[in-house]
C-alpha cells in the first residue's frame, strides 16, 4: 500500500483525524475554499452557457503549494471535506488545481465521507470511498453563479436608483421582505379594546382565580366585553347573582401525554441557542464547527458532535442502542418506552447529512467535559446532549383539570390546572418558545374540587387588555420562518442574517430585527419591482431545483439560463422606467404649511425625513416623527465636556444622531448616544476587562476593551472565544468581505492566521 494524503479544510480537523489514521497517512488542510470566481464583472459569461473563471484564492495559495508538494511524495490522495456541498465544491477544485500541476499522473484519487470525527467513523469512510460527485458539485457552481449574477447585476441598479453602495442578494432579499413586511404590519396595527372577568374564590383557605367562559346562557367570544362601563355592569350582576358563593357544577379530568422535541437540525439547533443561550445564529455554528472538529478531552482530540449541518431528524441505529442503554443506567427502565422513538425530516428536501445533530457518544456527558471546554462550548454540547437524551426517552404524563363554577342561573366561570404524574424526559430537556402567549394558569395545581362543592367568592373583578400587534422577528423565530418557506438550506440561515446586519438593512434591538430606513427602501423597491424574484414561492422552488441538481435529476445549466434571461430583461426594463424619485420619495396627502405644495417622505443620508416637494424653491423639512427641523441645538442636561467643560449637545451626522462639543471646530469631543453591548469575550490584553460592541463616531461598529483608557485594546472584526491554532492568541475575530467572504483571522500583526468560515452563500 502506497503512501496516503488526506486533505480536509481547517487545521483542527486535521488534527483530530490524524490521530485515528496513523503516522504512515498525512493530512493536511485546505483552510476552506481553494480557488473562487474572479471578483469582478465578467467571472460568469451567460453567453457561453455559464462559463466560470476562477483563480486560486490570494490567502491559501500557500496552502495549496504545501498540499501539491505532498502529493508529490503520495500516491493515493483522499478528499475528505465536508460531506455537502460546499465541501464536494472545495474537493474538486482542489482536484483540478492538483491535476492541472500533474502531481495526480499514475495515482488514486478518493472521496471520503463522514458525518462525525470518531476513530470508527473516519476508517470506515477510508476504507469505503467514492468518485468525486460532479451532481453535487454542479448544483454548487448554480448556486455560486446565481448569486454572482444577481450580485453584479442588481447592486448597479440598487446604486442608481437608491444610493451608492448598495447590494442585494438572491436568498436574502426575501429575508429582506420578512422583516419590512412584519414592521408595516406593525406600524398598521389598531388595538382594540376587550375585557375579561375574574373570580378570586378560595376552597378552605386556598385561594386560585377563574375566568368568566358563559353569561347569561352566551358563551363569551374575545371582544364580547368591549369597554369599562359595559364590565362594571357585567360584575355588579355576576355579584348580585353570586351571593357571596360560586357552585361547582362541573369537573372534567383528562390525562395527556406530551411527546419529547426530535433531535436537533441545524434550523431547531439555531433556535434553540437563541432562545436559551441568547446565541446568534453565527456564534452557534462556530462554536458547533469546533465541536465537530475536534477537542482534546485529556486522551488526544476528538470530535464531540455529529455534522452540524443538516435538516435530517434521524439518528444511526448504534446510537440509538447507546443512549436506550444509557437511558435505563441513568434514569431507570421506567423513563425508556418500549421502542426507540422516531422523528419524520419535515424537510422535503433533507440534503447531503443524513443525521440529526448529536453527541459522537452520550457516554461523553458534559459533566465530564467541563474541564477541557470553553464556556460557550460546554453551553452548546449541553444543549445538544441534553436534547438527544430527551428524544429518546418516555413521553411525560400530564393530568388536566378544567372545573366549571356556577355564579347563578346561566353565569359560568371556568380555572384550569394540570400536575405532572410522569416527567418522563421533561426530566431532562425541555423545549422553548417563541412569543409564547399560554397561561401560567394552565400549568398551576388547583385544590381537589367535587361536583356540588360551595366556593367561597373572594371578589369578582374586571381585566382590561387590548390586543398586541404580531412581535417582530427574534434570530429564532426567522430562521424558522425561513425553513417552513423552504427558503435557503441548513449552511446558508447564518449567513442570511449576519449579511441583512452587515449591509445595515436591519438592526437587532433587544434581540429583535427592526429594518432601517435604507432596508425599507431597498426591500420597497424589490418587492414592488422585482416581485418574482422576491417571491417566496418562487426562492424556495428554485432551492429544490438545485436540490434536484445535487440529486443527478436535472441539469444546472438550464437551470441558469431558465433565470437569467428573464431576470436579465427585468433588470434592463427597470433601469430605464424606474426614476430615483420614484424609489426614495413617497408622495404624502399633506400640504406643506410653508408653500401649499405637496409633502413627500424621503431618504436622505440621516435616514428618512419629511420635505416639500417643491425644494430647492421651498426648504420645509421635519423629522418623520413630526418634529419639525430646527437649527436650535439640544443640549445635554447636566453634563459638560470632558475636555473642555462646555456644553454637550445632541447633533445629528451622517450616521444619524450623536453627542458633540458645543465648542466644536475648537474641541472635537463627541461620544455615541448608545450604550455598548457586552460581547462575552474576555480582552486578551489584559485578561481583565470584557469586548464590548461600540459605535465610532462614524457609525461603524468596533469592539474594544471595558476597562478603557486602562486598556487601549481594540478590534474592527468581531471576535470569538477560540485561540488561534498558530500563535495560540486568545481569540480570533469573524471577518467577511466580497471577495473572500468570511473567515475566522487571528488579529494578531505578524500571526497571518486565516480559515474560511464554510458556507453555501457568503
Amino acid at each position: 500500500m502506497g503512501k496516503k494524503l488526506v486533505i480536509v479544510e481547517s487545521p483542527a480537523k486535521a488534527k483530530t483525524i490524524k490521530k485515528y489514521l496513523g503516522n504512515d497517512v498525512e493530512v493536511l488542510a485546505s483552510y476552506g475554499h481553494v480557488r473562487d470566481l474572479l471578483p469582478k464583472e465578467g467571472a460568469v459569461d451567460p453567453s457561453n452557457d455559464f462559463a466560470m473563471k476562477y483563480q486560486i484564492i490570494d490567502r491559501n495559495s500557500k496552502h495549496v503549494d504545501a498540499i501539491a508538494k505532498a502529493m508529490k511524495k503520495a500516491d493515493i490522495l483522499y478528499l475528505a471535506t465536508d460531506p455537502d456541498r460546499e465541501g464536494e465544491a472545495i474537493s474538486w477544485h482542489l482536484f483540478e488545481l492538483l491535476k492541472k500541476r500533474g502531481v495526480l499522473k499514475d495515482k488514486e484519487t478518493h472521496r471520503v465521507v463522514f458525518h462525525e470525527i470518531t476513530k470508527q467513523a473516519v476508517n470506515d469512510a477510508v476504507a469505503h470511498p467514492r468518485e468525486l460527485s460532479m451532481d453535487m458539485v454542479n448544483a454548487q457552481q448554480a448556486r455560486r453563479a446565481l448569486d454572482y449574477l444577481v450580485g453584479f447585476t442588481l447592486s448597479p441598479l440598487l446604486w442608481k436608483k437608491i444610493r451608492r453602495g448598495l447590494s442585494a442578494g438572491r436568498v436574502q432579499s426575501p429575508a429582506l421582505r420578512m422583516i419590512v413586511e412584519r414592521e408595516l404590519e406593525i406600524e398598521a396595527f389598531v388595538p382594540q379594546e376587550y375585557w375579561t372577568i375574574e373570580a378570586d374564590v378560595a376552597l378552605k383557605q386556598e385561594k386560585f382565580d377563574a375566568k368568566l367562559t358563559h353569561y347569561k346562557n352566551e358563551k363569551l367570544a374575545q371582544f364580547t366585553v368591549n369597554n369599562a362601563e359595559q364590565s362594571a355592569d357585567v360584575v355588579a350582576n355576576l355579584t348580585k347573582a353570586a351571593d357571596g358563593k360560586l357552585l361547582v357544577t362541573k369537573v372534567d379530568k383528562k390525562q395527556r401525554k406530551r411527546n419529547p422535541a426530535a433531535p436537533f437540525t441545524t434550523s431547531t439547533l439555531q433556535q434553540e441557542a437563541s432562545r436559551k443561550l441568547g446565541f446568534g445564529a453565527q456564534r452557534t455554528m462556530s462554536v458547533a464547527q469546533q465541536l465537530y472538529e475536534g477537542t482534546d478531552t485529556g486522551e488526544g482530540a476528538v470530535g464531540l458532535i455529529t455534522y452540524m449541518r443538516t435538516d435530517s431528524v434521524t439518528l444511526a441505529a448504534e446510537a440509538v442502542e447507546e443512549l436506550r442503554s444509557y437511558i435505563v443506567e441513568k434514569y431507570g427502565q421506567k423513563s425508556l418506552p418500549s421502542k426507540p422513538q422516531q422523528y419524520k425530516t419535515k424537510s422535503k428536501n433533507a440534503q447531503e447529512a443524513h443525521e440529526a445533530v448529536r453527541p459522537t457518544s452520550v457516554l461523553r456527558t458534559p459533566e465530564s467535559l467541563k474541564a477541557y471546554l470553553s464556556s460557550d462550548q460546554l453551553k452548546l454540547y449541553t444543549l445538544i446532549w441534553q436534547r438527544t437524551v430527551a428524544c429518546q426517552m418516555i413521553h411525560a404524563t400530564m393530568n388536566t383539570v378544567a372545573v366549571d363554577l356556577g355564579c347563578g342561573v346561566g353565569n359560568t366561570f371556568r380555572a384550569t390546572g394540570s400536575t405532572v404524574v410522569n416527567p418522563g424526559f421533561m426530566s431532562v430537556y425541555l423545549e422553548g418558545t417563541d412569543d409564547s402567549a399560554k397561561s401560567d394558569k394552565d400549568e398551576r395545581i388547583l385544590p381537589v374540587m367535587e361536583v356540588g362543592d360551595v366556593i367561597d367568592l373572594i371578589a369578582i373583578r374586571p381585566e382590561q387588555h387590548f390586543t398586541e400587534p404580531p412581535p417582530r422577528y427574534s434570530e429564532a423565530s426567522l430562521v424558522r420562518s425561513l425553513e417552513e418557506h423552504d427558503i435557503g438550506r441548513p449552511s446558508t440561515y447564518a449567513s442570511i442574517i449576519s449579511t441583512l446586519l452587515q449591509r445595515e438593512y436591519v438592526e437587532l434591538e433587544k434581540k429583535r430585527f427592526h429594518p432601517t430606513d435604507v432596508g425599507r427602501v431597498v426591500g420597497k423597491f424589490l418587492v414592488d419591482h422585482f416581485t418574482r424574484y422576491v417571491d417566496y414561492g418562487f426562492t424556495a422552488k428554485l432551492e429544490d431545483e438545485l436540490d434536484a441538481v445535487a440529486r443527478g435529476e436535472e441539469e444546472w445549466i438550464p437551470l441558469l439560463h431558465n433565470f437569467w434571461g428573464p431576470f436579465k430583461q427585468q433588470v434592463e426594463t427597470k433601469d430605464k422606467e424606474v426614476q430615483r424619485s420614484d424609489v426614495t420619495q413617497e408622495l404624502l396627502d399633506e400640504d406643506c404649511p410653508k408653500c401649499g405644495k405637496k409633502l413627500s417622505s424621503r431618504l436622505g443620508r440621516s435616514g428618512r425625513f419629511i420635505g416639500c416637494t417643491a425644494y430647492p424653491e421651498c426648504d420645509y423639512t421635519r423629522n418623520i416623527d413630526g418634529e419639525e427641523a430646527t437649527n436650535e441645538p439640544e443640549v445635554v442636561q447636566d453634563r459638560k465636556c470632558p475636555k473642555c467643560e462646555s456644553d454637550l449637545w445632541i447633533r445629528t451626522g451622517k450616521y444619524g444622531k450623536f453627542i458633540g462639543c458645543s465648542s466644536y471646530p475648537k474641541c472635537k469631543h463627541i461620544e455615541s448616544l448608545e450604550q455598548p453591548t457586552n460581547t462575552g469575550v474576555t480582552c486578551p490584553q489584559c485578561n481583565k476587562g470584557e469586548i464590548l460592541t461600540r459605535k465610532s463616531r462614524r457609525g461603524k461598529i468596533f469592539y474594544s476593551c471595558s476597562d478603557y483608557p486602562s486598556c487601549d485594546y481594540a478590534l474592527w472584526n468581531e471576535p470569538v472565544n477560540e485561540p488561534c491554532p498558530e500563535c495560540n492568541w486568545p481569540i480570533l475575530t469573524i471577518k467577511t468581505t466580497k471577495s473572500r467572504g468570511t473567515e475566522k483571522v487571528c488579529p494578531q500583526k505578524g500571526c497571518g492566521y486565516t480559515e474560511k468560515v464554510t458556507t453555501e452563500e457568503d
